[in-house]
């Protein structure tokens, strides 16, 4: 079962309002096992980087002037993506900026179907607990304490271990932002004490019990 842990950064809330995708990233998951392949992007919106959006993502008009337009990389992302469902923390608002941004780019947008929203997990789960993701981060007790800005690609990592934890399938160990634990572990033998064989013959006395059970059948068929 292959899935898409996906999260964008923009300039803004809004794709109605002109705001645009600045930073894409993905990770890659098969049978709720991180593959290590991802896919990352930073992408030049086009447009000015307003102080709101500069202060959650640290990602500036100047940095991001030469980089890709979205067009330049939409037909890597949408290969990378491929027909699968996507876990992304607040669906409707990265949907709605993919979807913009497709639409954009002269291709048919995202099915909401294939979203698998986090923040309605957390909160059905949850109820009237923080469901951002620093909050369960620290429910989890994922380390989260790279994340000083926002970062699609961190960000991204960091949601794979949250959905683990809420629907239960996180495996202690197997952290996908920490070091990996150390390969070649030899599990501990287990001493086996031998016993020996159970005697299965029946008694002389289980012998005659049986004989007289068998005396009162009419026609047993142990005597055919």
């Amino acid at each position: 079962m292959r899935e898409i842990v996906l999260d964008t950064e923009t300039t803004g809330l809004d794709p109605k309002s002109g705001h645009r995708i600045v930073e894409i990233g993905c990770v890659e998951m098969v049978n709720q096992v991180a593959t290590g392949e991802t896919f990352h992007a930073y992408i030049n919106p086009e447009r000015d980087m307003p102080e709101q959006a500069f202060a959650v993502h640290g990602l500036s008009e100047a940095f991001l002037a030469d980089k890709p337009h979205f067009a330049d990389v939409v037909e890597t992302f949408v290969a990378f993506i491929g027909n699968v469902n996507l876990v992304i923390h607040n669906a409707e608002f990265d949907m709605g900026f993919i979807n913009a941004e497709l639409t954009m780019a002269g291709l048919e947008p995202l099915s909401m179907d294939r979203a698998i929203d986090t923040v309605r997990i957390a909160r059905r789960k949850f109820p009237g607990a923080p469901a951002n993701l620093d909050a369960l981060c620290k429910r989890f007790q994922i380390d989260n304490s790279e994340r000083d800005l926002h970062g699609a690609l961190l960000d991204a990592r960091l949601l794979a271990e949250v959905y683990l934890e809420l629907i239960g399938g996180r495996q202690r160990g197997l952290s996908l932002t920490g070091p990996a634990k150390a390969e070649g572990t030899v599990a501990a033998a287990v001493s086996k004490t031998e016993r020996p064989p159970r005697p299965h013959q029946p008694s002389a006395d289980e012998l005659a019990a049986h004989e007289a059970f068998v005396e009162r059948l009419d026609e047993p068929v142990w005597r055919g």
